[in-house]
């Protein structure tokens, strides 16, 4: 029996939680919450690779060790299926992606003091972390904070607050700037001199009327499955490549054999360009114009048998009569979930559905209506692709039954 002092798992949000329900910030699982107040470090208890951590709100996890970080993961996704009732044949194991991987992150810029300041948001608060180091993200990304932090000083104005966002695709960096008032000659020919001496792929300026490419040497590309596909500006990419590969991963290998594939909240074509091929056409349905395009364009001329779809599956699901024309169907839908979508899913003919989500709250709620429909939960499987970070994503395969 656990003492009530001792910390037995850690909560949605990063806390740890006692035996007796009380929470405590930056407890690790094995911890001992003394009567007056002071924590003694268990054995899963690690030491932050950061110097922000207790500070940077990109990461909540840092103090947990490999160990307990991957049962937090496992956890937050076996929870939340358990709290919707449902019957899950098989739970894997929770895959974490590695240091340095994360490919795509959104820092905010702001001048404090006569002074800018770059990097992530605090905890619950506007207030920005003048980052000076991240072994969440990938090097590349990293790398472009000090020039950035030296761009921004020498922009005129007084006032100074904007939004970037670095994405690292086939070329390099592909960084988009929103929020920076960019007028005159020179104020664009040093974004220009910025732009080719830190060898960018792509800058891209929101000044309030949407975004414009300032400078793009080469078409920007992202290769999914072997297909080099469009990058549109702000279009979603998984997190991580490792991440992606597992996600992917685990849809081919449910899906194998299915002769034709409804992917639906497509995207670019993450899912689709992978489980096309020889024997399997593939419907790609995505509602953002540009991503629907991007992918359009990408399954044309590497000649894929990809049929991409403009469509919103919110407003206008594939209704039952349509999904029975498939053999699966794979769904990736945003955080929200996809529940018109779903109840179409469950009451269709469809044999086997992929459910892929960041989000297992609404997952589950989406999953139950699955589950009402006739399907079984054969297989989940947690995926940290946002590593020391509480968002976690997972991948699911439902079975019709009978």
């Amino acid at each position: 029996m656990n003492e009530p002092g001792s910390i037995v798992r850690v909560a949605a949000k990063g806390d740890g939680v006692t035996a007796d329900g009380r929470h405590v910030a930056g407890a690790a699982p094995g911890d001992m919450l003394l009567a007056d107040g002071t924590l003694i470090e268990g054995p899963h208890h690690a030491a932050p690779p950061c110097r922000h951590f207790s500070k940077c709100g990109g990461c909540q996890l840092q103090h947990l060790d490999e160990t307990a970080l991957a049962r937090f993961v496992a956890e937050r996704v076996g929870n939340a299926a358990e709290g919707q009732g449902l019957a899950v044949a098989t739970l894997g194991a929770a895959h974490l992606s590695p240091p340095q991987a994360r490919r795509r992150a959104t820092l905010h810029a702001q001048r404090i003091g006569g002074r800018v300041v770059l990097g992530f948001r605090e905890g619950g608060s506007h207030r920005i972390v003048d980052l000076a180091e991240c072994p969440a993200l990938h090097p590349a990304l990293f790398t472009m904070v000090a020039p950035l932090r030296r761009l921004l000083a020498g922009q005129r104005g007084k006032r100074l607050a904007a939004d970037l966002e670095m994405t690292l695709c086939d070329q390099g960096v592909d960084l988009a700037v929103k929020g920076l008032a960019v007028e005159g000659l020179e104020a664009t020919e040093a974004m220009l001199d910025f732009a080719r001496d830190n060898a960018l792929a792509r800058l891209t300026l929101d000044q309030g009327f949407g975004p414009e490419a300032l400078w793009e040497p080469d078409p920007v590309t992202v290769t999914l499955s072997a297909v080099p596909v469009g990058l549109p500006p702000g279009a979603f990419l998984q997190a991580t490549a490792d991440g992606e590969a597992v996600l992917v991963g685990a849809a081919r290998e449910w899906l194998a054999g299915a002769a034709t594939v409804a992917d639906l909240f497509a995207g670019l074509g993450t899912f689709a360009f992978a489980l096309a091929g020889p024997g399997t056409r593939v419907l790609a349905a995505e509602a953002a114009r540009e991503p629907h395009l991007a992918c359009k364009a990408a399954a044309g001329r590497a000649q894929r048998p990809v049929h991409a779809l403009h469509r919103d599956l919110f407003r206008n699901p594939l209704r039952t009569e349509e999904l029975d024309r498939f053999a699966a169907v794979l769904l990736d839908p945003p955080r929200a979930g996809a529940r018109e979508q779903v109840a179409q899913i469950a009451a269709s003919r469809v044999e086997r559905v992929v459910y892929v989500s960041c989000n297992p709250s609404s997952w589950a709620r989406d999953a139950a209506t699955l589950q009402e429909g006739g399907y079984r939960l054969a297989e989940l499987r947690p995926v940290g692709q946002f590593r020391w970070s509480t968002h976690v994503e997972l991948a699911s395969l439902f079975v019709r039954q009978g």
